[in-house]
């Protein structure tokens, strides 16, 4: 008698409830191995393939590229082939999936709970790490393509068909800029329509539209929020909730800097000089259980502006790092975000948040603190003011700095003197 096996959709690692489907790798009547690519999914923070737990027939496929599956629904059903190699119920790559949640944990949480273990051996998902290991993605030939989940993710994107794309990486790996070369040029591509397929038990319950809201007309359009603008809905929609904001503004005087100083970096290394000033701001409140963990290392939450919505990339140790390698690293970060290919745990782990919302416009904001951390700083556009200076007056470049911190777990005290030595650090000479 035949065997058929449910596959869930595990956590992928990032404290997230859900992800979307970007790719089938398969279609029903397939045979699929072990370990072999069985979907490309989507989350909030990066592009990753799911290998299959099983060997076997699929027999049924959850949905269609675009749906959302919410994290412990079922994603596949399988029928397994005692001719083809299976994983042993009891081995166990630590990677497994919770049942929905209500009311699910911020992304942000440094230390999501662990989900329970059914003991459901379709829970475990192929040969991943689990959420506390280095993770790196690879590119995975399908149908003869060869790319990354980013890739092809973009691919979808743009409606750029894979199998007529010039690939120029190595190996014969189709890259980021041979999909945007593609694009480029439409008239050499034809896009396949998307595969029918039946949905079993992943779309949530459809949301009518408030009813003082009026149909959309002419051109104008409702379009589902996804990926990591759905995960920013999220997280501000929490963060509003839960934080107690308080803002204090100030100006830092940069008249002693030399020529040609970093801004960015000069800015970055001062709010370590902060944090290790004030621990109090270098914390996660985790205010559940009342306990506050102020931090001995400073891991900066760089907010990265994108099309496709928000990132946070997590510069580490930013208060042991010098000028050179902390640019070098920012730059790794943001070529990341704009090619989508950081992994999770560059995405996750600072200790404080930073916002250059100046570069675009603006002198002071009120920034939103994400929970678990306790303090953001943004840093305005530079202008310059008169100031008096021994009995004359000058003009002096100034930047504007705005520390929004939550009132539930520093004292305005601790957030001033925090402020104060960031300030002090800017206006030293170096």
């Amino acid at each position: 008698m035949s065997t058929v096996k449910p596959f869930h959709l595990p956590d992928l690692g990032e404290g997230l409830p859900d992800a979307e489907i970007v790719e089938w790798h398969v279609k029903i009547g397939d045979v699929v191995r072990l370990d072999a690519p069985l979907v490309s999914m989507e989350t909030a923070k990066a592009v990753v393939d799911v290998p299959s737990p099983f060997s076997g027939k699929v027999l049924a496929l959850a949905g269609q590229p675009g749906d959302v599956i919410l994290t412990g629904a079922v994603l596949v059903e399988i029928e397994l082939d005692p001719n083809l190699p299976q994983r042993a119920d009891a081995q166990d790559t630590g990677h497994h999936h919770g049942a929905p949640a209500a009311h699910a944990a911020p992304a942000s949480t440094p230390e999501p709970a662990a989900a329970e273990d059914d003991g459901d051996a379709g829970t475990v998902v192929g040969a991943m790490e689990s959420s506390n290991a280095v993770r790196s993605e690879q590119a995975v030939a399908i149908g003869g393509v060869k790319a990354m989940p980013a890739v092809r993710a973009l691919a979808k994107k743009l409606k750029v068909d894979l199998v007529r794309v010039r690939a120029t990486g190595a190996d014969g790996v189709i890259t980021l800029a041979d999909v945007k070369a593609a694009a480029a040029n439409p008239s050499t591509q034809s896009v396949a329509p998307a595969p029918s397929v039946p949905v079993v038990t992943s779309e949530r319950p459809a949301t009518p539209p408030p009813a003082f809201m009026p149909a959309p007309a002419g051109d104008d359009k409702d379009e589902p929020i996804r990926g990591v603008r759905r995960n920013m809905l999220r997280s501000m929609s929490a963060a509003h909730a839960e934080v107690v904001p308080t803002t204090l503004m100030d100006d830092a005087d940069l008249s002693a800097w030399a020529p040609g100083e970093d801004i960015t970096v000069r800015t970055l290394r001062a709010l370590a000089v902060a944090a290790k000033t004030e621990p109090a701001m270098n914390a996660w409140l985790n205010a559940k259980e009342g306990t506050l963990r102020r931090h001995s290392a400073v891991h900066i939450g760089v907010a990265i502006d994108s099309a496709d919505g928000l990132f946070v990339a997590s510069l580490k140790h930013c208060d042991t790092r010098d000028s050179k390698t902390l640019r070098s690293e920012l730059n790794r970060l943001r070529d990341g975000v704009r090619n989508r290919t950081l992994p999770p745990e560059d995405l996750s782990g600072y200790t404080l948040m930073f916002s250059n919302f100046g570069v675009f416009a603006g002198k002071y904001a009120t920034p939103v603190v994400v929970p678990p951390c306790v303090c953001i700083v943004g840093a305005g556009r530079l202008y310059h003011a008169v100031v008096p200076v021994l009995g004359g007056m000058e003009t002096h470049r100034m930047m504007p700095i705005s520390l929004t911190f939550d009132h539930r777990a520093a004292t305005g005290g601790e957030a001033a003197r925090f402020l104060k030595a960031m300030i002090d650090d800017l206006q030293r000479i170096r």
